[in-house]
């Protein structure tokens, strides 16, 4: 799993049957700055996501990628590589709080 910042949304009218009416959303890898372990930078990549829990623009989610996208509750016959399993409301690292959501 992978924490991403959610950075837009697509849509798309023609697609494969079974994707219709999902909601896909562009999201942004998150890093640790190496420079500073109490921030996060953003990834050079951006990636479509399924959104399985209903996500808005801003927020910062977990997302898997690959075979585990499609383990995720009702995915698992659909085409998808990357999808929204989770949305944070903290983060911790090196015992410092890096992130919570009611401050964004």
């Amino acid at each position: 799993m992978y924490l991403a910042r959610v950075i837009g949304s697509v849509v798309s009218t023609k697609k494969d049957e079974s994707m219709r009416g999902r909601k896909l959303l562009m999201v942004r890898p998150m890093l640790i700055d190496p420079e500073d372990p109490g921030k996060f930078k953003p990834g050079a990549n951006t990636i479509v996501a399924i959104d399985t829990l209903g996500a808005g623009e801003g927020e910062l989610v977990m997302i898997a990628q690959g075979s585990s996208a499609r383990q995720a509750t009702g995915l698992k016959s659909l085409p998808v590589d990357a999808a929204i399993v989770g949305l944070v409301d903290t983060v911790n690292v090196l015992g410092k709080k890096t992130y919570t959501a009611r401050d964004n």
